[in-house]
């Protein structure tokens, strides 16, 4: 294409209402996590990671990617990184499963 047919094309889906701008409000759809860190670890079966982070998000929870003291909770998934688990135990963070953390937004 060239840049007088991009310019072209552009009028036309615009004619046509295609709208070329992200309304980026506020997508939180509940305060359920507002105020917890969570850490996602391991395979979903129900759920990508980015679905899991945005759900956290959308629900005004944080995703962070390492377990601290300040970790609220851990997502465990399949193959969960021994380390991860060891440290979540040793700090005395609760590991959940996604059905829990489903659970737990519904």
């Amino acid at each position: 294409f060239s840049n007088s047919k991009n310019i072209e094309l552009i009028n036309k889906l615009r004619f046509l209402d295609l709208q070329f701008t992200f309304d980026n409000q506020n997508t939180i759809i509940s305060d359920k996590l507002k105020g917890m860190n969570i850490v996602i670890s391991g395979v979903f079966s129900n759920f990508s990671r980015n679905e899991l982070k945005k759900i956290i998000e959308d629900h005004g929870g944080k995703n962070i990617g390492s377990i601290s003291k300040k970790t609220t909770f851990v997502i465990m998934g399949d193959n969960m990184g021994p380390s991860k688990r060891e440290k979540a135990e040793h700090l005395g963070i609760p590991l959940i499963n996604e059905n829990d953390f489903i659970d737990k937004i519904s």
